[in-house]
């Protein structure tokens, strides 16, 4: 089993359509606090991201912010989390979030969190961590890139070995119990960095 002390979550900037998809980011940010799990995210204090922050801090957890320089904006960022980290780009801001969790999940959201969620599970199929990767699939929401993501394993372009690191499930519980099961993939040989 995982040690889980800290998760870096990505989700949208803006709050969405569907209430169900806000409810599951307040209950996220709830249950981490409740489970003494470091919140580490991107220091918005708007839409989803806002609500997970909020929720953490409200019962009392810990909320890291990780923010570039150029989006630091008064009414953007955060001002009440536990800590927050300026980088000066975008770069920075997902190694230092790399840096400072135990584990990923993404949440709903657009470009920018599929952005992050294909970074992070890119890295780990390049053996560069082995750390668990969730997809929390709130009300289907993600279905669509499943099937992508199969049909990218039938067609030959993804292996089903690193298909299976990205850990799915539709209920924040379940899938924080899928991270601290997470068995991580052996490096293949020929991705590994020490010279023999």
């Amino acid at each position: 089993m995982n040690t889980i002390k800290s998760i870096a979550v990505f989700c949208g900037s803006s709050e969405g359509n569907d209430i169900t998809i806000l409810d599951e980011a307040s209950l996220l940010g709830m249950t981490l606090a409740t489970n003494d799990i470091t919140l580490v995210y991107g220091a918005a204090k708007i839409g989803m991201m806002g609500k997970v922050a909020e929720a953490a801090l409200n019962n009392g957890g810990r909320v890291i912010g990780v923010i570039p320089e150029f989006l630091k904006l008064k009414e953007v960022v955060h001002l009440g989390l536990t800590e927050l980290i300026t980088t000066n780009n975008m770069h920075q801001r997902k190694l230092k979030m790399h840096e400072l969790s135990d584990a990923f999940m993404a949440l709903p959201g657009g470009y920018g969190t599929l952005e992050e969620l294909f970074e992070i599970i890119t890295w780990g199929q390049l053996g560069l961590h082995q750390k668990p990767i969730g997809l929390l699939n709130i009300n289907g929401f993600y279905d669509d890139l499943l099937q992508l993501l199969e049909n990218m394993v039938r067609k030959g372009f993804l292996k089903m070995s690193n298909f299976e690191m990205l850990l799915v499930d539709n209920t924040v519980e379940r899938l924080l119990e899928k991270l601290r099961d997470y068995k991580p993939k052996p490096v293949p040989k020929w991705l590994k960095t020490e010279r023999t």
